[in-house]
């Protein structure tokens, strides 16, 4: 049977295993869909044993935190945006070697422009965080059609980093496009992502709610009871709360468009998902 899985670490909170057998019912797939906790120094070595594992055909992956960068390395072919994002979230195994893509960013601009039905054209964005979250989806939001966007960082250079990166895709679609420290952000937004991993160890939530415009959406990329204080904060002060469960379903609906070559139902399943989780 084929395989598939998660790696990250940590990895048990994981919807993908029920997101991705849901898709492969939907779509007469047959194939198996699991998680793996990966050692922080061990990325290379889970990725060889995923391979070499007895039960099946291993055909590929999803990374989540921390590994993005690392699974970057493993590839030996990326997609252009997971070159320009220098992260990767979709490993796929092929007789040619690993190939590496990222479905991050469309996956967040799929879930704000068609779940949450808020165009992105001619906004004004903050992404806080430069880590690998925040690096693959950047250049979507900015193709995206974003008039403006801030990238706010704990550590101004990585910040910066990411910027230069992508500055010709700022040209390209005419956006502004600029590197911030987290207590130095400039003006408010209509979009708020929070890509860093501050919710995931219960931290505080790490710019001053004076960047939210009126009613803005803040959109948190981690979901269930780790984005309810980011939700709560942004619900507090007049923004729209909004968590990354959305994201989830269609980054994983993108991978299994790469993997299978047929497009899953991605509403569907997030609607589906929803009413299971009780909201």
């Amino acid at each position: 049977m084929d395989l598939y899985c998660v790696m990250g670490n940590p990895v048990e909170h994981s919807r993908s295993p029920w997101i991705h057998a849901r898709f492969a019912e939907l779509t007469g797939q047959t194939l198996h869909y699991g998680r793996r906790r990966i050692e922080l120094d061990g990325f290379a070595d889970g990725i060889a044993a995923f391979r070499a594992d007895p039960a099946g055909m291993a055909r590929g992956c999803n990374i989540t935190v921390p590994f993005k960068f690392d699974a970057g390395a493993v590839a030996q072919h990326l997609s252009p945006r997971a070159a320009l994002a220098k992260a990767v979230n979709t490993l796929t195994f092929r007789a040619d070697g690993v190939h590496g893509d990222n479905t991050d960013g469309v996956g967040l601009v799929n879930d704000i422009q068609q779940n949450a039905q808020l165009t992105i054209g001619g906004r004004d964005v903050l992404l806080i965080g430069a880590g690998g979250a925040a690096a693959g989806v950047l250049g979507p939001l900015l193709a995206a059609g974003a008039r403006r966007v801030v990238v706010a960082n704990r550590t101004l250079g990585k910040a910066v980093a990411l910027v230069q990166r992508h500055a010709p895709v700022a040209l390209a679609h005419g956006a502004q496009l600029e590197a911030r420290a987290l207590d130095a952000v400039p003006g408010r937004f209509d979009i708020v992502v929070n890509a860093t991993a501050s919710s995931l160890s219960g931290g505080s939530v790490p710019v001053d709610a004076g960047v939210l415009q009126p009613g803005a959406l803040a959109i948190d990329m981690m979901y269930g009871p780790a984005a309810a204080g980011f939700m709560d904060w942004a619900r507090a002060h007049g923004a729209v709360p909004r968590d990354g469960l959305g994201m989830l379903v269609e980054q994983a609906a993108g991978a299994f468009a790469l993997w299978r070559g047929v497009r899953p139902p991605a509403a569907q399943v997030l609607d589906e998902l929803r009413a299971q989780l009780g909201g």
